[in-house]
């Protein structure tokens, strides 16, 4: 049924629903199958069809036991005949696992990992991967790669599907095999297989798609390299396209239905800031408030993310926009993720606009009814605050516009409460965490984006040195030649375990050893666990230079800026994100002099040693998000789970960047020329758009 959809709209949408069946009206799984599926996401026959191989064994490339020399690599596929556990004379326990394939004999060979015997007992049909080599008079391969092709039962018929073509390998779980998953979508492809295809006949000519039926079948069970090739990029494209097509409605649907609040060209204050400046703005934030002020002169809400590294200058910009709506005789807030970042926006703020006639307030948890009522009655032009903003207390007289401010560390519904204080108000996301445009076009596609992608001058930039025990001797002796010359010093401790109050104990124990260790200089310790007036007077007292050596925990993460401090020592680093370790670096080096950063680390795994591999290599940020997106993957990134968006099974966004800007153009084009999709061409991509946003885009249905 690959048809176009205006034939017979009703029909496809039918055979397209019978995918939302549940996975147990396939033969042969029941509650008990149905259950072991689920850790995978598998829910429904769509969710099972959906669940593509992780990779393909050709038989064809497949080496005969008995042709297989010492030291090549081979795949060999046998049947388990044998399986014994012994010990040696080490002391470690050996488990030998043999094969047989009808021209020879195969061993794996595992030393203290008596687990796998539990999967691969005699009867199973099993692929083993790895170098041969010849011992105890028979070829072994130590360690091998494996996957179960087949069930138990040496004298069943072995099913067309396990044998003789491109065998599909699945992500499993415990007791899922691949072969259980092949068998019930085999089922699943005879009963539901003739599935109709969601995509306009004008997107697949234009992009010579094969057929969705098709693509899945042959996804599945692939008859050649060629034709898998072209199923995979559909199913790809499908997976970019669908969810670019779900973000561009998003959009047209705010522009289409919020009526905003178009204010006047900058005028006399804006100018006057200007000109109090004690700097000129960089190229790139005038090219980015150009396009804020832009947008805020329209009538339709401004909904705008600002990016940019750490110490770019954000802040000048966000109050520029805070300005602009003051002057148009509106109220700005700009909502922090913690308090220490709310006190250190409402100190510079009030700065920057001393001489100017802006009344400012802070407003957080602890904050007294008096700020709320000036607030609500409009005697206060700029609130500056924490999540204290979105209670329901608060209220404005005339929400011009709102700033959030490390926007990630907000929910959805937390930016969406603080948006609804007023009618349609401008919108300023903010972010000093790096996203890689690849990123950004999926996590943020329905936004507009802004990047401050240069320092201002001056800056000298910041040495990161990966350090181990050994060098701890000489970073101290830098923190002490540092603190004569009268600069100051962050020294960060590690969350320990998911635990604040475990945190605060290392902290604290941090404090006291380093106290010890620099006795005649003034230490100090800044934790999460401390009262929001114990946390204020430690950071002002770092910032008038009463401190030298701070010890502290994440809190200091975003916004903190003591342009005098030139050292930054990070214990254990490599238990940070590549995105903290940037973040918590940028605190320093804020000044005319050089600064060091020291991570002293010990990186267990691979993935750690890259991560400090990569912090020493990269000082910019985007590059540095870039190199986190190839090192980590992207699910891991910014929870993508929590923005409402479709997952992404096939895409990778590292290496995916030219079909998803293809895609995202192809999208936003057919939504501008049918913004609610009832074109009947685009009928089923309607119903399968909001299938994959999880009924988010229910909308689209109604009036």
């Amino acid at each position: 049924m690959n048809g176009g959809p205006g034939k017979d709209i009703e029909a496809s949408k039918a055979n397209l629903t019978r995918l939302a069946a549940p996975v147990t009206s396939i033969s042969g799984i029941g509650s008990a199958n149905a259950q072991r599926l689920s850790p995978l996401g598998i829910q429904t026959v769509g969710d099972l069809l959906h669940h593509f191989p992780r990779k393909y064994l050709d038989r064809s490339t497949v080496t005969p036991i008995g042709q297989a020399k010492t030291g090549q690599e081979v795949t060999v596929v046998g049947r388990v005949r044998d399986v014994e556990s012994r010990t040696t004379r080490k002391r470690k326990n050996m488990l030998v696992i043999t094969i047989f394939d009808g021209t020879g004999y195969l061993s794996g060979v595992w030393f203290n990992q008596e687990y796998h015997k539990d999967r691969l007992k005699e009867g199973v049909e099993v692929a083993f991967s790895g170098r041969v080599r010849y011992e105890y008079s028979r070829l072994q391969i130590v360690n091998p790669a494996y996957d179960i092709l087949g069930g138990e039962g040496s004298g069943s018929a072995p099913e067309a599907i396990h044998t003789g073509r491109i065998i599909p390998v699945y992500p499993g779980t415990s007791g899922v095999t691949s072969a259980m998953l092949r068998r019930f979508v085999s089922r699943a492809l005879e009963a539901y297989g003739d599935m109709a295809d969601p995509l306009p006949e004008s997107v697949r000519s234009r992009f010579g798609l094969m057929g969705i039926a098709e693509a899945v079948r042959e996804i599945h069970f692939p008859e050649g390299s060629e034709s898998l090739k072209k199923a995979r990029y559909r199913a790809l494209f499908d997976e970019v396209f669908i969810m670019q097509v779900g973000l561009a409605l998003k959009k047209k649907k705010r522009e289409r239905e919020s009526k905003g609040i178009a204010l006047a060209p900058p005028g006399e204050m804006v100018s006057r800031f200007r000109r109090s400046l004690p700097f000129e703005l960089t190229a790139a934030q005038e090219k980015a408030w150009r396009e804020i002020s832009g947008d805020m002169g329209r009538s339709v809400p401004m909904n705008r993310l600002l990016q940019g590294e750490v110490g770019s200058g954000k802040t000048v910009v966000a109050v520029l926009a805070l300005l602009l709506s003051v002057e148009n005789g509106y109220q700005g807030a700009i909502m922090a993720p913690t308090e220490v970042l709310a006190y250190q926006h409402d100190n510079r703020i009030r700065k920057m606009l001393e001489g100017f006639s802006v009344r400012v307030a802070l407003l957080t948890g602890g904050s007294e009814r008096d700020v709320q009522r000036a607030v609500a009655a409009g005697e206060v032009d700029i609130v500056i605050g924490t999540h204290a903003l979105i209670q329901k207390e608060v209220s404005f007289e005339r929400l011009g516009i709102v700033v959030i401010d490390e926007q990630h560390r907000f929910g959805v519904g937390q930016r969406v409460s603080l948006e609804r204080k007023g009618t349609s108000p401008h919108v300023l996301h903010m972010s000093a965490t790096p996203i890689p445009r690849t990123l950004s076009l999926t996590l943020y596609g329905d936004l507009d984006v802004s990047v401050i992608d240069e320092l201002p001058a001056g800056r000298k930039g910041v040495v990161t040195v990966v350090a181990d025990k050994s060098q701890r001797r000489g970073a101290f002796a830098m923190v002490e030649k540092e603190v004569a010359l009268g600069r100051q010093v962050y020294v960060i401790c590690p969350l320990v375990e998911e635990s604040d109050k475990l945190e605060a104990r290392a902290a604290q124990e941090e404090a006291k050893r380093l106290a010890g260790v620099f006795p005649g200089y003034r230490t100090e310790l800044l934790h999460g666990q401390m009262k929001s007036d114990e946390k204020r007077d430690v950071m002002e007292r770092f910032q008038a230079g009463d401190i030298d050596i701070l010890i502290s925990t994440l809190v200091v993460e975003v916004g903190v800026d003591v342009p005098n401090a030139t050292v930054m020592i990070i214990e254990n680093a490599d238990r940070f994100g590549l995105a903290q370790l940037h973040q918590l670096r940028g605190r320093i080096g804020r000044g005319s002099e050089r600064a060091v950063c020291v991570l002293f680390a010990d990186p267990a795994t691979e993935e750690a040693k890259a991560r400090m591999k990569a912090i020493q290599e990269y000082d910019d940020g985007f590059a540095l998000a870039e190199e986190d997106l190839r090192i980590r993957g992207e699910g891991t990134l910014f929870g993508t789970r929590q923005s409402g968006l479709p997952d992404l099974k096939l895409a990778r966004l590292s290496r995916n960047f030219d079909l998803i800007r293809t895609a995202r153009g192809e999208a936003f084009k057919l939504v501008e020329a049918d913004p609610t999709l009832r074109d009947p061409e685009n009928a089923l991509l309607r119903w399968e758009v909001n299938r994959r946003f999880g009924g988010a885009l229910e909308w689209l249905f109604h009036g």
